[in-house]
């Protein structure tokens, strides 16, 4: 279990930075459940994920593809469950099968399809506090 972690942002660079020391030491495998209103920052902070794991990657919310895969030494899987009506929907695009790759899985809008996961995800919930700030939780 992930210990109980917050953090205040107070910019984009800042929720990227905090996603990016995060990651650092992210083991694969980790499913990476987040929770936040549009806007939240949730991609922000994915990017930083990516920063801090080492991939010189272009992240972008994968709201009309649902899934995003940056390659490297340790594989980033991004989902953005936005447009899932339920988990199945994400079983059919085969969820197992990313599981089962070993790499990091960082899925947006997981209240979506609370069913998929199997209780070892790391939560992180990201709440706007202001116009530019937000609160980030990790546990």
């Amino acid at each position: 279990m992930y210990p109980l972690t917050e953090y205040i942002s107070n910019s984009e660079k800042d929720t990227e930075d905090i996603g990016a020391a995060f990651a650092k030491d992210l083991k694969g495998g980790s499913v990476v459940a987040m929770y936040g209103d549009l806007g939240a920052g949730k991609t922000a902070f994915v990017r930083g994920m990516a920063r801090g794991m080492g991939l010189d990657a272009h992240v972008s919310s994968p709201t009309f593809t649902i899934v995003n895969e940056y390659p490297g030494e340790r594989e980033l899987i991004h989902f953005d469950m936005y447009r899932l009506a339920s988990s199945d929907e994400l079983f059919d695009i085969g969820w197992e099968d990313y599981l089962n790759r070993g790499a990091v899985c960082a899925v947006e809008w997981s209240e979506n399809v609370r069913d998929a996961f199997f209780g070892d995800e790391i939560n992180v919930t990201i709440e706007k506090t202001g116009d530019c700030s937000r609160r980030i939780t990790i546990c």
